[in-house]
């Protein structure tokens, strides 16, 4: 009996350096909830700071590097112990490519997701906001909305706006496609000039996101949490339906 519970305790230690190990390195963990008999698995990831792609920021800067996230997600979708995703963001956008291919990820994960902006959730950080099923916002989170910007030396000829301008239009279409705002309302508030004193866009803050059909709905943790197990609970039905 007391080699089967030191085996136990040992294992648990395990668990618990190894979830710490993961929340320290990836902002990420698995949370459970014991529904009578069942127990639902969801995961929670955490997108912070500035999106890494390609180019390696400066050690001193936050990242959210997408060669780790990519492959979490991948194991996420295979996992069937797992049957949502919790995606926390708190973020000043960055690579735009990296951010929408995360983005495409999380729309097609295939398993109820839901986002939750905190802080803040700008420019590539918007996509990455609307792609999972429901998306809620702090009342004191802001979202700004621009143009795609070119950083560091650029070839001025025109095949280098058209690039531009496709990537551009690559946003609009995904962010018009995964949440209730129009194509033609996103380049409004992407390309107004009123609101910031030196650039060109839109801050929409917690219930003004709402509003513009941008982000489902305000709230914190325990909505966004709740909701997720609803839209699990759907899955499931539907899948015993089958």
């Amino acid at each position: 009996m007391g080699g089967v519970l030191m085996k136990k305790t040992e294992e648990l230690k395990k668990n618990q350096s190894d979830m710490t190990e993961t929340i320290k390195e990836f902002g990420q963990m698995p949370i459970e909830e014991n529904k009578e008999d069942e127990k639902s698995k969801i995961h929670c990831l955490t997108i912070i700071g500035q999106i890494e792609g390609h180019i390696l920021l400066p050690p001193q800067n936050k990242t959210t590097k997408y060669e780790h996230v990519i492959p979490q997600l991948v194991a996420i979708r295979d996992n069937e112990d797992i049957k949502g995703l919790l995606v926390i963001l708190n973020t000043v956008g960055g690579d735009v490519e990296a951010g929408l291919a995360i983005a495409e990820m999380i729309a097609t994960l295939g398993k109820p997701s839901v986002s939750l902006v905190l802080g803040g959730g700008h420019s590539i950080g918007v996509p990455l906001a609307v792609a999972a099923n429901y998306s809620f916002i702090a009342s004191t989170a802001t979202m700004t909305i621009h143009p795609v910007r070119m950083s560091g030396t650029v070839i001025g000829i025109p095949q280098t706006f058209d690039y531009f301008e496709k990537m551009q239009e690559r946003i609009v279409e995904f962010v018009a496609r995964n949440s209730g705002i129009s194509q033609k309302r996103f380049k409004e508030l992407m390309l107004d000039t009123g609101m910031l004193a030196k650039d060109v866009g839109t801050i929409l803050v917690g219930e003004e996101a709402v509003k513009e059909k941008l982000i489902d709905e305000v709230g914190g943790l325990d909505k966004a949490i709740k909701k997720l197990y609803q839209l699990i609970d759907e899955n499931n039905d539907k899948e015993e339906a089958k």
